[in-house]
C-alpha cells in the first residue's frame, strides 16, 4: 500500500467506521445512563433542581477548596493545562474548523496558528509530565491501571502525530497526515469505551448531582 492509498483509506472508510462506532458507543453510554433505576425522593422538594444542576456544571471546573494540598493542587493545574490545550487544538485550529465546516455546514473562527503551535507544545510536555508523575509517584502508580496507560496513549498520539505532520517532520507528509488521522480513527473507536467517556458524561453527573442537591436545599 502506497502512502497515498493508505491516506485515501484513512480518511475514507477508516474515518467513517471510526464515526459509527463513536456514535453508536456514545448513544449507548448515554441511554445506559438514563436507564439506570433510581430511588424516589420521598423527602419535601426545596426546589426544582434544575437551576442548581447547571450550576454545579459550572462551578465544579473551578473547585478548589481549603482542602486542596500541593499535591493535588498539581493535578489540578496540569488537568486543566491539557484539557485547554486539547480543546484549544482540536476545534480552534484552521485545518480542524474547516474539516467540521464540511461535515455541519457551518464554522466558526480560528486562533492563529502560532498560538495553537504554542498550546499543543505546552499540552505535549504537559501529557509526559502527568506520565512521569503517575510512574513516580507510588500512590498513582499503586491506583493505576492498564486501561489508564492506554488512555493517555490514546489522547498523547494524535497531537504528536498531528503537529509532527503539520510541520512535516522526519517523515514524508502523506504518511504523517494518514498516520494523525489513523490515531484520531482509533481514539474515536474506543472512546466510548474507556475512561475517556467522562468527558462526555461529567456533564450528565454534575448536572444530576447538582438536580439532586438543589432538590434538598443544599448549597451548590
Amino acid at each position: 500500500m502506497t502512502s497515498v492509498e493508505f491516506l485515501q483509506w484513512v480518511r475514507g472508510p477508516g474515518l467513517a467506521i471510526a464515526s459509527i462506532i463513536f456514535v453508536f458507543g456514545m448513544t449507548l453510554k448515554v441511554l445506559e445512563i438514563f436507564m439506570l433505576g433510581r430511588k424516589k425522593n420521598l423527602a419535601e422538594l426545596r426546589s426544582s433542581g434544575v437551576k442548581e444542576g447547571f450550576r454545579t456544571i459550572i462551578t465544579r471546573f473551578g473547585a478548589v477548596d481549603r482542602f486542596t494540598t500541593r499535591r493535588t493542587m498539581f493535578t489540578h493545574i496540569t488537568g486543566w493545562v491539557f484539557h485547554v490545550g486539547l480543546f484549544v487544538a482540536i476545534f480552534l485550529l484552521t485545518p480542524h474548523i474547516e474539516l467540521f465546516k464540511s461535515f455541519l455546514g457551518f464554522g466558526w473562527p480560528a486562533l492563529p496558528t502560532a498560538i495553537v503551535d504554542f498550546v499543543t507544545v505546552i499540552t505535549l510536555i504537559t501529557l509526559l509530565i502527568i506520565l512521569f508523575h503517575r510512574i513516580t509517584n507510588p500512590v498513582l502508580r499503586y491506583l493505576s491501571v492498564g486501561e489508564d496507560y492506554v488512555v493517555w496513549v490514546l489522547t498523547f498520539l494524535p497531537m504528536l502525530t498531528g503537529y509532527m505532520a503539520y510541520h512535516h517532520l522526519f517523515f514524508p507528509y502523506t504518511w504523517l497526515l494518514g498516520i494523525h488521522i489513523l490515531s484520531v480513527c482509533i481514539l474515536m473507536a474506543l472512546f466510548p469505551f474507556t475512561k475517556l467517556t467522562h468527558a462526555v458524561t461529567l456533564f450528565f453527573s454534575r448536572w444530576y448531582n447538582g438536580y439532586m442537591g438543589g432538590q434538598k436545599g443544599v448549597k451548590q
